[in-house]
């Protein structure tokens, strides 16, 4: 989903609402996630995940075409871990077969 369909999809689902207020509040709420990983702390949004930012050092790299090494700079990147909730919904379908197999496996 990309963000003007998660604004659709909002305002679809809050019709007492104007698309260009729920891109407003859209906006402020992710421009305040972008705010805090740029200040390095961390954002939790329970039942969905964790945002952090992680410090990655300079290493040697290759150049895949000409085999090269290459030196690759130090850098600062956005780290997402899915909260418990979110893991368990979205391995749900894997969970389900999971069972159903081990149920046909106790049958036999």
């Amino acid at each position: 989903m990309i963000r003007s369909e998660l604004i659709a999809r909002i305002a679809e689902q809050n019709p007492h609402l104007y698309a260009k207020d729920v891109e407003a509040v859209v906006d402020a709420i992710l421009g305040r996630i972008g705010d805090a990983l740029a200040d390095g702390d961390r954002v939790e949004l329970r039942d969905f995940g964790m945002f952090s930012v992680r410090e990655h050092e300079a290493r040697s790299g290759r150049n895949p075409h000409t085999g090269a090494v290459v030196a690759v700079p130090a850098r600062t990147r956005v780290h997402f871990k899915p909260s418990k909730a979110m893991r368990a919904r979205l391995n749900l379908e894997r969970a389900d077969s999971d069972r159903e197999a081990k149920r046909i496996l106790r049958a036999s």
